[in-house]
Order: structure tokens, then C-alpha cells, then sequence
């Protein structure tokens, strides 16, 4: 038969799993959900306890729990669960009718149980709808990866396209001659769209209208526009360097691949062909003859 105090005994001298021992301040917990006061004693022990009654809270929504001696046979069946209203005092007549006839001590406990959880809910909902910072976790690990492959897309990008670029450029000035065969098709098509381009920018440069401010003084004027006309041609010229340095550049460039795809020939030891010529110099010299003067 289900005896109480035997069970009291065997789980207070012996040993209870939702039993918490703590040493600072000497008590005992009770870690089981129906639990009405969360302290291990034998009133406060729902396993202990044939008639237990608790309350208890569910998304949101206040439960009454009652367990009697009569269920004890089916534990499917042990708990009769009832739902509480959302309105604190209907809720407190709810408890005081369903145990009208219990211990007062009990119903006090589930009585003080609804109160509790009650002012946990409407914390919870006023933190809910305050507005202010909310913490976030930042991972590091995954910020630093992703910085670091967005680095790599960049700079390979940017390599992609000077490597079209230039590629782009030897082939309009045949550096490769017919090395590769692209399709002549494709090509011209690129041409024809990058002259499109080049020609709407130049209608664009000069459709566009300024208003300039007379000066007055036609001397600053001339002058101010002799200084612009050096520093423009100063700006071609040292442009002019850079283009003749570039093509200087891709002249040996192409010169040392033809260089390689030609055959060698043999040449035999000792011969004169081994050493470098030494460039020709050719000299004029112009002799004056003084006319005799009068002594």
C-alpha cells in the first residue's frame, strides 16, 4: 500500500535524486517541478505526500495541480490539471474551490505559488516592451574569416582586371602577332564597344555648356593661360615618357619571345662569328687652309 512515512523515511535518510544539500546556510532543496515550495521537508515533498496540490506556469498560462490517494494506482492519471484565469482574483477563487477541503497550509502555499509566478509574468512583460540596448553575442572567430576572405576577393579582383587590362592593350598594339588565335569576331566587337564608349564621353564633353566670369584684366588673362598651355604640354610630355617607356617595355618583351621560338644555329669553335662585331664609326673631318697675308 502507498504509505507515506515509509517513503519519507527511505528518501530522507537515504537517498532522493531532486535532493540539493547546501553548507553555507545548512538547508535542503528540492529540485522536483511540483515542488509547491522548492524546500525538501516532508510537508513540502510531493513524493512523500499522497494529497499534494501545486501550481504551476506553462507559455505564459497559470496551472493548479492536485494528486489524491484514489489515482494513486494509475500515474498516467495521477495529476488533475486545471486552468487558472488570466484574472488574479478569479484565479484565487478557483484555488480556494477546488480545495475547499484541504490542509490550509496547503492551499495558503498555492495560493502565495499564483502570486509569485504573477509577478514574474509581468516582469517578464515589461522587459519585453522596454525599449534599450539588447546584447548580442559577437563571434570573432567567424568576423575575422570573413574580413579576411573579403581582402582576397578584393585583391584578386583587382589582379583580374589589370591582367585583362593589359592583356587588352598588347593585343590592340600586336605585341603577340599570331601567337594565339583568338576569334577575330569577339575581338572587333570589344573594340567596336570600348570606341562606343570613348565617343559618348567625348559627345558628353562637349555638349556640356560653362559659364565663365570675365576677368577684366586681359594681361592676367594671357597670362594665366600661357602658364596652363606649359603645364599642359609639360603633362603630354612627361605622358609621352611613359607610353615610350611602355612600349619600349613590350618591344623586348615580344623580341625575347621571338627570340626563343627561333631555332638556334651551331656554331663552330673559334670562329669569328663567336665575338661581337663592334659597331662601325665613321668619322669627317674638314681641313681649312689660311691665305697667305700680307707681311
Amino acid at each position: 500500500m502507498h504509505n507515506d512515512e515509509t517513503l519519507w523515511a527511505c528518501l530522507n535518510h537515504d537517498f532522493c535524486s531532486f535532493k540539493v544539500k547546501m553548507k553555507a546556510p545548512k538547508q535542503d532543496f528540492c529540485r522536483n517541478q511540483y515542488n509547491v515550495s522548492g524546500l525538501c521537508n516532508k510537508v513540502s515533498c510531493p513524493l512523500a505526500n499522497s494529497q499534494y496540490a501545486t501550481v504551476l506556469e506553462q507559455e505564459g498560462i497559470s496551472y493548479l495541480y492536485m494528486k489524491t490517494v484514489e489515482r494513486a494506482h494509475t500515474p498516467k492519471n495521477m495529476w488533475e490539471r486545471v486552468k487558472l484565469s488570466r484574472n488574479y482574483l478569479q484565479a484565487l477563487d478557483q484555488i480556494s474551490k477546488h480545495l475547499q477541503y484541504w490542509p490550509e497550509h496547503m492551499v495558503n502555499r498555492c495560493k502565495q505559488r499564483l502570486t509569485k509566478i504573477r509577478q514574474m509574468l509581468i516582469r517578464m512583460r515589461k522587459l519585453s516592451m522596454r525599449e534599450g540596448p539588447r546584447l548580442v553575442p559577437i563571434k570573432k572567430k567567424t568576423e575575422r574569416r570573413e574580413r579576411t576572405r573579403e581582402l582576397k576577393a578584393e585583391a584578386a579582383a583587382k589582379v583580374d582586371l589589370a591582367i585583362e587590362k593589359e592583356l587588352l592593350e598588347r593585343l590592340k598594339q600586336g605585341t603577340y602577332g599570331d601567337i594565339y588565335n583568338f576569334p577575330q569576331r569577339n575581338f572587333d566587337s570589344v573594340l567596336e564597344k570600348e570606341g562606343e564608349v570613348e565617343e559618348e564621353e567625348e559627345d558628353e564633353d562637349e555638349s556640356e555648356t560653362e559659364f565663365v566670369e570675365d576677368m577684366g584684366d586681359d594681361d592676367e588673362l594671357d597670362g594665366d593661360q600661357v602658364e596652363d598651355e606649359e603645364e599642359i604640354e609639360r603633362v603630354e610630355m612627361e605622358d609621352l615618357d611613359i607610353e615610350a617607356g611602355k612600349l619600349r617595355d613590350l618591344e623586348d618583351m615580344g623580341g625575347s619571345i621571338a627570340s626563343s621560338l627561333r631555332p638556334k644555329k651551331k656554331r663552330r669553335a673559334g670562329s669569328a662569328a663567336s665575338f661581337p662585331k663592334a659597331p662601325r664609326v665613321e668619322l669627317e673631318y674638314e681641313e681649312e687652309t689660311e691665305t697667305a697675308t700680307a707681311r
